[in-house]
């Protein structure tokens, strides 16, 4: 049976975001906790395969559960699910280790969706999140802000393609119908990109995509 814990003080939220759990993962154990305090006591004490994290908390940020998950349990998923936008919060929160970033703003069924595609091994990025993503890296190539150079690792030319197109947001399917293959088979070009390149999420094949001037 799948677990997750839920990280949210406000009581209505945490039912809400207990109904999406469940209606992604109907058979799925939850935890719910108010505080951070809550939360890292019971990853100290259970395991988990999800985790959805709201970052303020009235004893802190979320992000330091994110980090504890990271390092006792790096099997288990974190998802960041949150109001806040700006860069502030998100990159703190991905530097943390946090698999995915999602808003609250967004409609239950989509985040459903977004949900289900972590069984697939896609990280759930909200649209706008990934934008803003690619546009932090954009800006700081554009100032010539110090980045480390990217090894010469071959990829193919599909595998290439897959990488600009992940990059940009789209999601497995989308891509799939634009280069006329199958789900499956982009699912493992991404896998083969991620083993190559030494990377585990969207956001690092971001950084990487822009690094090889596959996308401005």
């Amino acid at each position: 049976m799948q677990t997750a814990l839920i990280l949210e003080d406000l009581p209505e939220i945490r039912a809400w975001l207990a109904q999406l759990l469940q209606s992604a993962f109907p058979s799925i154990q939850i935890t719910a906790t108010s505080h951070v305090k809550e939360a890292l006591a019971a990853v100290s004490q259970a395991r988990f395969d999800l985790a959805l994290i709201d970052l303020g908390l009235p004893d802190g940020s979320g992000v330091e559960v994110v980090k504890q998950l990271r390092d006792q349990q790096p099997q288990a998923v974190s998802v960041v699910v949150t109001i806040h936008d700006d860069d502030q919060h998100l990159f703190p929160a991905l530097q943390a280790g946090a698999f995915g970033y999602l808003l609250k703003e967004q409609e239950h069924d989509v985040l459903v969706s977004q949900l289900l595609r972590i069984m697939q091994g896609e990280p759930p990025l909200s649209p706008s999140i990934a934008r803003r993503v690619l546009a932090h890296f954009s800006q700081q190539r554009a100032q010539n802000a110090p980045i480390h150079s990217e090894p010469e690792i071959s990829l193919t030319e599909r595998e290439t393609d897959v990488l600009m197109r992940l990059s940009k947001g789209y999601t497995l399917q989308e891509i799939a119908a634009q280069i006329g293959i199958s789900r499956h088979t982009v699912a493992d070009h991404v896998k083969a990109v991620y083993r190559k390149l030494g990377i585990s999420s969207r956001a690092e094949a971001t950084l990487v995509a822009i690094r090889r001037g596959l996308v401005v």
